[in-house]
Order: C-alpha cells, then sequence, then structure tokens
C-alpha cells in the first residue's frame, strides 16, 4: 500500500492550499484517514482526521474553522482544504490510514503512512 500525497508549496499567509492523498489500493474505503504534520524540530502532530463513512471528523484545535478534511471512497483520495494560513502552518504534512474505521487523532492508530508534502507559509 503506498500513499502519495501532493499539493503542499509556498503561500502567503492568509492564503489557501488543497492536499490531497492517493492511496494505491482499494483499502482505505473501509478505514478511516487522517493528516498529520512535522515543523522542523518540534514532534508529529495530529492536524485532521476522518472516518471511513466521512461524516466524523476530528480537528486539532489550531487548524479548527479554517482547515477541511473529506474524501472520496471511489478515488481512494482524501484532501485537506487549508484556508487562513498562518506562518505557524509550515510543516511536512503526512496523510495517513487507520487501522480501524473510525476517526482517530492518535498517530500509533494509523498503519500506512505518506512520504509527505512540504507546505510552507510565509509572513
Amino acid at each position: 500500500v503506498q500513499l502519495q500525497a501532493s499539493g503542499g508549496g509556498l503561500v502567503q499567509a492568509g492564503g489557501s492550499l488543497r492536499l490531497s492523498c492517493v492511496v494505491s489500493k482499494h483499502t482505505s474505503s473501509n478505514n478511516g484517514m487522517g493528516w498529520f504534520r512535522q515543523a522542523p524540530g518540534k514532534e508529529r502532530e495530529f492536524v485532521a482526521a476522518i472516518a471511513w463513512r466521512g461524516g466524523d471528523t476530528l480537528y486539532a484545535e489550531s487548524v479548527k474553522g479554517r482547515f477541511t478534511i473529506s474524501r472520496d471512497n471511489a478515488k481512494n483520495a482524501l484532501y485537506l482544504q487549508m484556508n487562513s494560513l498562518k506562518p505557524e502552518d509550515t510543516a511536512v504534512y503526512y496523510c495517513a490510514v487507520a487501522r480501524g474505521s473510525a476517526s482517530t487523532p492518535n498517530a500509533e492508530s494509523y498503519r500506512y503512512w505518506g512520504q509527505g508534502t512540504l507546505v510552507t507559509v510565509s509572513s
């Protein structure tokens, strides 16, 4: 199973980006999925998660109201719409497939991870 994340780049503060993640095989449709990020010199942190049905979502407090997670099970795809970006959102963003079907903020609950895509927000 491979996860390919894309959509990162350089954006000014206040701008928007949309991250995408495609899973290589049909294994994610019954699994929760999530986004995590890791800034330079910091530990990986939870960003957002979505259950396999798509209706149950979780967000870190730092992104709530600005980021929206969604998925398209027919395309084995996960998305993260990021609006009102701040310099502190600068990080490598990773998509992941959970072991179970629920949304979860716990990294240990994720089985497969993508390679990451870099988001840089300038002030």
